[in-house]
């Protein structure tokens, strides 16, 4: 085999080495290199080499050695760091229902409300006055105690609002609203000469199936025709042509349970004794976790237990039309809502919540650019308008 030719700048400093046979060896690589045993020292300086060697010994490398820590020099290097003790996590305050607790030192037993109630009450009020997410909902112009003709007497007033809270159950308020509209204004007088309208004399006078059309579109209208005409009955016969002004009385008439009762009592005496519990309240307040109940009346119960009797008449307001706007059964808007948002419902759905926190923080950081803007423009346009100011100081001065 014919030996490699050498280049003159490569013989000036590594000479051809003539003398040994030649032999047929196999490509050597850089990394094959570093494996085999090295015949020669390595060099102490440049100038220090050895003929016949390869060409990356002419330089001189330092070989980069990592110096094992030692466990006890870990320990030591680990203990001269003077670590800040970490805060400790707030701690995660339990959501607890209402419960009986008993006095260990009267013996008395007492219901505790559940945690964090007036937060979620607070925040619900909040989304229910006027501005609020929650507001206008269908109960604040066509809620039962809305629907009484205010120009009637008194007597008719509370026989409407009566009739109302009759028709209202298991029946949307627009649909209510509407068939108490027609009843106000086509119901016919009992005799000629008489008002047209909703009063207790024409309600005994009209024929069940005419007063069957007129509330036609309401749910269970056949029950209802039936319930107000005997209930109209009672009223002439025990009540003295008016409705009764207790509970018991109330709750006497056909198809007038406790809840239609505490809310007749309230919107059409003045007087609040009981909490109206619908549908609205009992599921919403089992969503939050304030009790565990079954029935509207074991709601109602639970509540007035423990909730502040000052609340008793705003609550069945509040949470009607918290549910018909924010909280339905269906489609309910967690990312909106302030209860959810505060993490004070143990029944959001936590998609939802997150998606509107995300939203939130980029709604103050848009309104925050905002108000930087606004401020910087009220800048400029000061010093605009000093400057127009300065130039009309000197043209007057110059004139």
């Amino acid at each position: 085999m014919r030996p490699p030719r050498i280049t003159g700048e490569t013989s000036r400093f590594f000479p051809a080495d003539t003398s040994g046979p030649q032999r047929i060896t196999r490509r050597v690589t850089r990394s094959s290199v570093k494996h085999l045993p090295s015949e020669h020292p390595p060099p102490a300086a440049a100038d220090d080499l050895t003929l016949g060697s390869d060409i990356e010994d002419a330089i001189q490398r330092k070989a980069r050695k990592r110096r094992r820590v030692t466990k006890e020099e870990d320990a030591a290097a680990a203990s001269s760091v003077k670590l800040e003790p970490a805060s400790p996590p707030a701690p995660r305050q339990a959501r607890k229902p209402a419960r009986k607790v008993k006095d260990p030192e009267t013996g008395v037993v007492k219901a505790e409300p559940p945690t964090s109630w007036l937060e979620t009450y607070n925040a619900v009020l909040g989304m229910r006055r006027p501005g609020g997410i929650a507001a206008g909902a269908a109960v604040d112009t066509m809620g039962c105690e809305r629907l009484a003709d205010r120009s009637a007497s008194d007597r008719d007033r509370r026989f409407q609002t009566l009739v109302a809270l009759m028709l209202s159950s298991q029946t949307k308020d627009t649909v209510n609203a509407a068939a108490m509209a027609r009843l106000k204004e086509e119901l016919p007088a009992w005799k000629e000469g008489e008002p047209v309208g909703l009063n207790l004399e024409n309600m005994l006078a009209v024929e069940p199936e005419v007063l069957n059309g007129f509330i036609r579109t309401v749910g269970f209208h056949n029950n209802k025709t039936k319930y107000i005409k005997q209930a109209a009955v009672i009223l002439r016969d025990k009540f003295g042509g008016d409705i009764p002004p207790t509970i018991d009385g109330l709750t006497s008439l056909p198809g007038v349970g406790p809840k239609m009762a505490h809310l007749c009592l309230s919107a059409a005496w003045g007087r609040t004794e009981g909490i109206g519990v619908d549908v609205h309240v009992h599921r919403i307040t089992n969503l939050w976790g304030w009790h565990k109940t079954r029935t509207p009346e074991e709601t109602r119960l639970a509540l007035q237990a423990w909730l502040p009797r000052e609340k008793w008449h705003e609550i069945n307001w509040l949470l009607v039309g918290f549910g018909q706007t924010i909280c339905p059964s269906s489609a309910r808007r967690c990312g909106e809502c302030e209860v959810g948002l505060a993490g004070l419902c143990r029944a959001a759905d936590r998609g939802k919540v997150m998606e509107g926190r995300k939203r939130r923080g980029a709604e103050k950081v848009e309104a925050k650019v905002e108000a930087k803007i606004k401020v910087e423009e009220g800048v400029v346009e000061g010093e605009e308008e000093k400057g127009v100011a300065t130039d009309l100081v000197k043209k007057e001065e110059a004139d």
